[in-house]
């Protein structure tokens, strides 16, 4: 690559790194709530352990739930029941009664005078009844009633309101002299089916006038002005500061940004959340370079802190209490499965810092969410087995339980007024956190990542691609697996990825199924067609197979990072048996004619698949191998790819080196079956 091209490149990424930056801060403002919030924590009868605090602003003092409830029990005592008056009654009634009398009395051998007589008297008890109120429903009055008559509400005594079963009763009651003991028994039974219902409860008056009482009940009671002395520093908090601090609260929580103060408050929030994202940037660039380096993955770790906020941002803008509904643990989770366990760690930390900037409570909420991550790095192990997922979302959910129930112990010196809602909101917490298998799947999908359950499903030898390279090159499958082996042993002494590692070793050498006959550990009947061929022919066969394995690879779907080892397991190095055969033959010979096209390793995985696939590779060539001869052997191939500088570009020491030849020594001991010469 020219100089050009490889300062191009990095201005690329350079200009990449800045607008990832840049855009998630943007979208992170945008999404953050445009309410201020109350930065302090406090409990009642605990000291203040802030600085002196003045009021910034006039404010209400709110009242407290339990003021708050004794107006409202106050008001629904004295509420008023609306009754609409009907005045026809009266006379249609009355009219009624008239006519019964006549029917009723008609045959009875009684006198005009008589008849007369009673229906006076009827009509006047009727009279008096129905001037009263009659009403049909049983009404249990608290306050005062009012009749509304014409338009107009008039106050009545609820004393004298009485149902239609109650006027029945007291008709019972009548005395008189004039009539018969049967005649007054005939008068009562007319008396109470003449009488009407006069008044009916308006029900929707009556409540419109309870909800306007209500309304009007204030919610404040008293004004702290701008510059008052509201708490000071080490003082104990009693029940009246505690509510002033809590109506201030509420007054930054519930009140928009001024215009005025918009600029400055966007601009320390940008600021705040670009030095978190930055140093998010310096450490992936600092410990985890592959990451930095590669923008897919890069953006991915950037549209997870996104994401995350949003969703908390979204929950709290619902109700506050669902800041702990959010599924924060399931960003260390997801990033641990495609990365590591720092890198995810470290991500979630940072993330939690940022949305702490908005939520009243912080100091609870980020020991919450940190232990919850810890957890979730401890007790996350082996994702692809659907148990070990089931296990971290229970530990996630105890330790959610736990912490919380202390803190409220800590802060209220109790547990009576647990809310139980927040409980139950940290259990659906923990059933969410199930949702980050189909997550991960998904993000593999978007983003070409592989994740270890991807990885696990690739390394089962009875896999279609597997298996056809066991039956059309069974030397190359068998020399894979122990390929395999080898990487698996050394990734695990020098802490690489070891699954990442075995699998992409199982599938390094599948180009070779074009043309198995022409790899020696395939050539079963003793022929070798290498033998008809000039050597340069007889390299570029050798050299297509992984071109043809890139091609096979891509035609099966293997993900870019298994297609990477197939890639670079020969880096640029030299086909040598063949290039030292051109040169006894012609003398001469031109490198670039008998080297692999690279590119060389960038990883630490890539280097070790390197080393372990050329030991194994030329450990067949070893006629007599003792300790020594093997110790030679491996020194000798491994230094020859440092020398030739097939390892600078990966991210592997010199240190891990020696610890991969130890590995690398001490397995093929072990193959070959290499004992110990005991002196006679």
């Amino acid at each position: 690559m020219s100089r050009f091209s490889f300062d191009a490149q990095r201005l690329r990424f350079l200009l990449f790194s800045i607008f990832l930056v840049a855009g998630s801060v943007a979208l992170i403002i945008w999404i953050f709530p445009s309410q201020r919030a109350f930065n302090y924590e406090y409990t009642q009868g605990r000291p203040w352990r802030y600085e002196t605090l003045y009021a910034p602003f006039d404010f209400s003092i709110k009242k407290t739930e339990e003021q708050l409830k004794a107006e409202r029990e106050t008001v629904a005592k004295n509420k008023v029941f609306y009754f609409d008056y009907d005045d026809n009654v009266a006379l249609i009634q009355a009219t009624k009664l008239k006519r019964l009398i006549e029917e009723r009395f008609i045959d009875q051998n009684v006198s005009n005078s008589f008849r007369t007589q009673l229906e006076n008297q009827l009509i006047f008890w009727l009279d008096s009844i129905q001037k009263a109120i009659v009403f049909g429903e049983e009404v249990e009055f608290v306050g005062q009633v009012k009749l509304v008559r014409e338009n107009q509400a008039i106050i009545y005594p609820k004393e004298q309101a009485r149902s239609l079963v109650q006027h029945k009763e007291n008709i019972q009651n009548l005395s008189s002299s004039d009539f018969s003991s049967n005649q007054f028994s005939q008068v009562k039974q007319l008396l109470s089916e003449v009488i009407g219902v006069n008044a009916r409860l308006n029900q929707s008056l009556t409540e419109s006038a309870f909800q306007s009482q209500l309304e009007q009940i204030s919610l404040t009671r008293g004004l702290v002005p701008e510059g008052s002395l509201m708490v000071a520093k080490g003082e104990i908090i009693e029940a009246e500061n505690f509510q002033i601090l809590e109506s201030l609260k509420y007054e930054y929580q519930s009140t928009l940004i001024e215009e005025s103060n918009t600029l400055y408050i966007f601009l320390a929030y940008s600021v705040l959340v670009s030095l978190v994202l930055i140093l998010l940037m310096l450490y992936l660039r600092k410990y985890r370079r592959d990451i930095f380096e590669n923008s897919n993955q890069l953006a991915f770790v950037y549209l997870n802190i996104v994401l995350m906020v949003l969703i908390t941002t979204l929950l709290v803008d619902i109700d506050e209490r669902f800041v702990y509904l959010s599924p924060l643990s399931i960003l260390p989770l997801v990033l641990k499965n495609f990365f590591d366990a720092r890198v995810a760690l470290f991500t979630h930390i940072l993330t939690i810092l940022i949305i702490a900037m908005t939520i009243s409570s912080a100091y609870e909420f980020v020991f919450l969410q940190i232990v919850a991550g810890v957890v979730v790095m401890i007790g996350s192990n082996e994702l692809q087995k659907r148990t070990n997922l089931f296990t971290a979302a229970f530990q996630i959910t105890v330790v959610y339980l736990i912490s919380y129930i202390a803190f409220h112990g800590l802060n209220q010196g109790g547990y009576v007024a647990i809310d139980y809602q927040i409980l139950l909101l940290f259990v659906l917490n923990g059933m969410i956190t199930l949702f980050a298998q189909p997550l991960i799947y998904l993000f593999e999908k978007i983003f070409g990542l592989v994740s270890d359950v991807s990885l696990l499903e690739l390394s089962d030898t009875n896999s279609k691609l597997l298996k056809e390279l066991s039956e059309k090159a069974p030397g190359t499958f068998n020399h894979s697996l122990q390929v395999a082996n080898l990487c698996e042993a050394s990734a695990n002494a020098v802490g690489a990825n070891s699954l990442l590692l075995r699998v992409g070793a199982l599938y390094h050498d599948i180009g070779k199924m074009a043309q198995p006959e022409f790899f020696t550990e395939n050539q079963v009947l003793g022929t070798n067609p290498h033998e008809d061929l000039e050597p340069q022919e007889s390299a570029d066969i050798i050299r297509r197979h992984v071109l043809k394995g890139v091609e096979i690879a891509r035609k099966h779907n293997i993900p870019d990072r298994i297609i990477d080892f197939i890639r670079t397991h020969h880096g640029n190095s030299l086909i040598y048996y063949f290039y030292k055969k051109e040169m006894e033959l012609n003398g001469e010979a031109n490198e670039d004619d008998f080297r692999y096209a690279g590119p060389t390793p960038f990883s630490k995985e890539s280097a070790i698949l390197m080393m372990c696939d050329a030991v194994e590779a030329a450990s067949k060539s070893l006629n007599q191998p003792t300790y020594e001869a093997i110790d030679t052997f491996v020194e000798r191939i491994i230094d020859t790819q440092v020398e030739s500088g097939q390892f600078d570009a990966a991210s592997i020491t010199l240190k891990e080196i020696e610890q991969i030849k130890k590995v690398l020594k001490k397995k093929l001991t072990n193959i070959y079956h290499v004992r110990i010469e005991y002196p006679e």
